[in-house]
């Protein structure tokens, strides 16, 4: 079985709910991570790796919108509000990265009006290592970097949000 990433609140390219769109940048949302669930984690899976991405912001690099890794292999689900800031309600030992909105929690859809739809990619990585070797203060990318040389997989699940 590969692995899989699905949501109980949104489907693979629906439109993304308004509570797990930012509340600030006049977006007017909740700004509340969804809840997510994955199955399929490959042999030799010892930890998960998870980011939420805006390919279509208009920065010339994308948006990294949450970042979350060191979820130990016998997780297997995040439940709505995992995101929040502190990870109170994340797995023990899960730490968030920091978001381009300069944060370490989930930072919730926010493009510009007018500037069409965006696409917010969910990927779930699963790693070969128990934990990543990053500064707690690192940035997504450096985050990115690490996770692409411990990947064993990865699923991805996308919403789309314009206002």
């Amino acid at each position: 079985m590969a692995l899989a990433l699905s949501s109980p609140d949104f489907a693979e390219q629906d439109t993304l709910p308004k509570d797990f769109v930012h509340s600030a940048m006049g977006a007017g949302g909740q700004n509340v991570s969804p809840a997510l669930s994955w199955t399929g984690a490959p042999a030799g899976t010892k930890s998960f790796a998870l980011t939420m991405y805006d390919p279509d912001a208009p920065t010339g690099s994308g948006w990294w919108h949450w970042v979350v890794y060191d979820i130990p292999a016998n997780v297997s689900s995040l439940p709505r509000g995992a995101g929040a800031a502190g990870g109170g309600q994340l797995p023990r030992g899960a730490k968030q990265g920091r978001t381009d909105f300069g944060t370490q929690e989930y930072g919730g859809a926010a493009p510009p009006p007018g500037h069409g739809p965006h696409r917010y990619v969910f990927t779930l990585y699963a790693l070969n290592v128990d934990k990543l070797d990053v500064p707690d203060d690192a940035s997504a990318a450096y985050v990115g970097f690490n996770i692409h040389f411990a990947k064993l997989g990865e699923a991805k699940l996308t919403a789309k949000y314009e206002r």
